[in-house]
Order: structure tokens, then sequence, then C-alpha cells
């Protein structure tokens, strides 16, 4: 799938990828690479330890075997400096919304790894913490003996500020590799304020950057490891394996249990296959509830589980497409510009599009999922109407609960709690009624957060920080006429939605969930 560009060279719309500077050294200068230098970056220009014992890549957002930029950077390190690869898999038990379901999600998609790990020569320590401050010291020890650290690149939830503290105290190069999406973060850090803006940029720029895809098998010809090369970090830091049946003695949030669904990149990959036989047809039709036509792979890319470069492989092999097809004009328009079928592209866009707006704000923008960030224009309409009378109004227990008058909020919520999801269309609903239902915005804006950090499998992504924002006003636009409580911010109501949609089945089946 190569479009004939490189890296640093014009396409033909004159966007340029202009590569990041050379770290010095001439260990660095001597690595042949066929990781994009737009995706990798010293956090903290320490140099190349000669003598280490191994490389060192530190799985934190991308937890698969393969289409792994970050996980291919290691292993060409390992190669350069003949040492062996270790990956650290971990697993803290004290983060914000700690639950049986993401603990879950997590050790699922961590024995996914340590299992594809055993056909290779990587060294794969997975460390699941059983008390808080378990795994105290764990990283520094195995840095001080790493030749160079390689780590995902991923602003996500707390990684950004754990990378950099852990960054700043080891005295050897950490680099952070990107893998977040089609387009490099670093090609620009441009803020963009609609999906139309970024929409625009990408169909002007993106092409040159379809050439740089991960090694389906980064891990190939890897030195050998002494299987003795880690007993003191086993010894010191003793774990239990990664599975499910190990939360039994964890201090989680049990009010959130696991899902049947399980995590992991055997299972992503499943259901990306069967997406692209059954859903991507129909994609048209994903606003019905009833219609159940959507890939499902949204928690799968927030775990790490799946690249979008295999997302958007499967989907141009399944149309036969080829870069020729790509439009001339950076238009902006929803389709067109790829030379898809219309289902194929309205896909992309949510993959490309929707979910690389969300990740470039939360690299750029400050604070990202705060209530300041909304646009002025909202705040204002939205604090301008604060004060109007609401016909009703329910505490934060009574939403949780799915305790409302409204039928389809209610099955919304329950399926949130029950599932770890909810339907594209009712998503939409469900935060612009929890706008309606509250005493004030910001208040509204709190508990959006923090139902959908608690209970959603891809709770904490950049792109659920996208969604709940786009319900009060950002990457959108004033609406007419001004509405009580809603102001200029767009308006939803459910029985505009009952009278649209086809939702009988997923009524009924969303009822069932009173009971359990």
């Amino acid at each position: 799938m190569q479009l004939c560009t490189k890296a640093g060279q014009p396409h033909r719309d004159g966007v340029k990828s202009t590569p990041t500077p050379s770290i010095e050294g001439q260990l660095m200068s001597d690595l042949k690479s066929a990781v994009p230098p737009l995706r990798v970056r010293s956090l903290n220009h320490r140099e190349v330890r000669p003598d280490g014992d191994f490389v060192l890549y530190w799985m934190t957002a991308y937890r698969r075997m393969g289409s792994n930029f970050a996980l291919q950077r290691a292993g060409e390190w390992a190669r350069h400096l003949n040492v062996p690869l270790v990956i650290l898999s971990a697993l803290r038990i004290d983060y914000r919304w700690a639950s049986e379901r993401s603990h879950a999600f997590i050790l699922d998609s961590m024995a996914d790894v340590a299992g594809a790990a055993a056909a290779t020569r990587a060294i794969v320590y997975t460390h699941v913490e059983t008390e808080e401050g378990a795994g105290k010291g764990l990283v520094a020890a195995l840095a001080g003996r790493a030749a160079v650290i390689v780590v995902d690149d991923a602003p996500i939830f707390f990684l950004p500020a754990a990378t950099a503290a852990a960054a700043g105290q080891v005295d050897v190069l950490m680099e952070g590799v990107d893998h977040n999406g089609l387009m490099p973060l670093a090609a620009t850090d441009r803020v963009f304020k609609r999906a139309y803006d970024l929409r625009r940029y990408l169909q002007a720029g993106l092409a040159p950057h379809l050439d740089e895809f991960p090694d389906d098998d980064p891990l190939s010809n890897l030195p050998p490891a002494s299987p003795s090369l880690l007993d003191e970090i086993h010894e010191r830091w003793p774990s239990p394996a990664p599975d499910r049946s190990v939360m039994a003695h964890l201090d989680l949030d049990t009010g959130v249990p696991a899902v049947a669904k399980p995590g992991g990149q055997d299972e992503a990959s499943r259901l990306l296959t069967t997406f692209i036989e059954v859903g991507l047809g129909r994609y048209d039709e994903r606003s019905h509830p009833d219609e159940e036509v959507t890939s499902g792979l949204s928690p799968y890319l927030h775990f790490g589980n799946i690249s979008p470069h295999q997302v958007f492989a499967a989907v141009a092999a399944a149309e036969r497409w080829d870069p020729g097809r790509l439009g001339d004009v950076a238009s902006g328009a929803r389709s067109g510009w790829w030379g898809m079928s219309k289902p194929a592209e309205g896909f992309l866009d949510q993959v490309v599009t929707w979910r690389e707006l969300g990740y470039r704000a939360a690299r750029y923008v400050p604070d990202n999922g705060s209530y300041p960030v909304l646009p002025n224009w909202a705040r204002a309409t939205l604090e301008q109407h604060a004060t109007d009378e609401r016909e009703h109004l329910y505490t934060t227990a009574e939403l949780e609960a799915a305790e409302t008058h409204d039928e389809l909020w209610n099955a919304a919520q329950r399926q949130l709690r029950s599932e770890g999801t909810i339907q594209n269309y009712m998503r939409m609903l469900w935060g612009k009624k929890i706008l309606e239902w509250t005493t004030h915005p910001e208040h509204a804006h709190d508990i959006m957060f923090e139902l959908n950090n608690r209970y959603a499998l891809d709770g904490r992504d950049p792109n659920s920080v996208s969604g709940i924002h786009w319900v009060m006003g950002r990457y959108d636009r004033p609406w007419g006429p001004e509405r009580e409580v809603f102001g200029m911010v767009r308006y939803m109501s459910s029985s505009s939605a009952r009278r649209k949609l086809r939702m009988n089945r997923y009524l009924s089946r969303q009822s069932k969930m009173l009971n359990t």
C-alpha cells in the first residue's frame, strides 16, 4: 500500500512531512530505523548505555505484539546493540476508576501479549500489583540495567505524567514512540476546532504517511536472552499471572463488574474480521439502535489491542482500494476523498478524523478534559441559561441507577452499566439529557465524565473527551432557535429519536437489564 512518497518530500498538494532533528550520539546516528522519524522523540535527552544488559520496551498503551511502531523501534535497538529485548507489561492498582471491568480487560490484553511473545526471543515481564505501591521501584531497577528505553507515547489518561516522571528520573535515553493514528501527532501542533478543519488538513497531508506502515513481525531475528536474565527482578517484584482470577484478591471497584467481552489482540482481530464481512457495507445504518452494524472496536483501540493501521488496511483490502483513488482536492467533505464506498468512508471518518481529532487535542490542549476548554460561545450560552427552570432534575445517584422518567435514556444508561458501552446515537442523546436534567452545565459536565469514566470500557480516552464536549458545543456550531437550558447548543430529544430510529429490539434487550 505504497504511495511512492517519502517523509520530508512534498506530495502533490505541497505539504511536507518534516522529520524531527536527530538526537546526537554515534549509536543514535548508526541506528537503521524504519520507524518514521516524526513518530519518535527523546523524552529526556540522555545517552544510550552501550554496556546495558537489554533494551527495555515499556508497554503502557499499545498492548499488542504486531503493527506496533514502538515495539518495532525497540526491536531495532535490540538488533543494533546486539542485546536482548525485555518488554515490561505492568498493571498498577491505584489508578482512578480502577474497577473489575477495566482490570479484566487489561489482564486479558496482558495475557495475549505474553502468549504471543512466547514464540519470539523477546522476554515479557508482566507485573500485576496486588496492593498499592507493590511495583514501586520496578521501572527504575529495569532502567538501571537498560541500554535504552522505548515507551508508548500516548496522550491517554495518566500515561503522559507517568512517562514524563520516569524519564526525568532515569539516566539512560528514553524514547517515546507515537502510534496513535495514521498521521503522527508531531506532523503539526495546530489545534483543530472542528472535525471539518482536521479533515481538510488530512486530505491535504495524509497521503505520504500512508506509505509508512508498521512491520507485521517486528521481533524477527532478535538476539537471544538468557533464561536467568530477570531472575533478580522476579525475586524482588513477584507477580501473579495476568489472569482474571487474580481480581478476587485485589481492592477494586466491584460495583463495576467485568463484562464477558474479552480484551486482547486476538478478540480485536476477530471483531475486525466480523465487522468487515458483516457490518461495513451497512455502516450507514449505524444510527439505528436495532441495527448492530458498528465495529465494537473502540475499547480495543483504547487499550491498544489493535492499531489504526490494521483497521485501515482491512477496510482498504475489502474495498480493493489503491492510493490512486485518493481525491485531488482537500475540500473537508466527509465523503469522496478516499475513493471508497460511502459506508467505508463513513467508518474511516470516525476511525481517522474524529479519533485523531481527540488525540491531537489531548496532546496539545492544556487541561483538555476540563470545563473551561469548551468554546467561549458554548459556555456563554449555557451559563446564560443556567438558571432556566428544568422540567426534570435528577441527582447523580438517580442518573447512575437509570432511574429517570425517560425509557430511552434509562436504556442507554443500563447498557453502559451492563456492557461498558452505549450505542452510537444513544450516547449522544445520553449526554444531552444529562445537560438538560442537572442544575448547572458544569455539574452536567462532571457527571458525564464520572459516569463514562467509571463504566465505559473506552472511558478515560481522548475520544471520550471529544464526545462529551461535543454534547456541550465543542467541535460544533451554534444552532437556532435559542432554547431553554441549551441556549444555542444543539438540542436532541427522545421523542425525535423515537420517530426517526428503529429501536424496539434495543429497548427490549436493555429492559432485561432491570433485574440484573
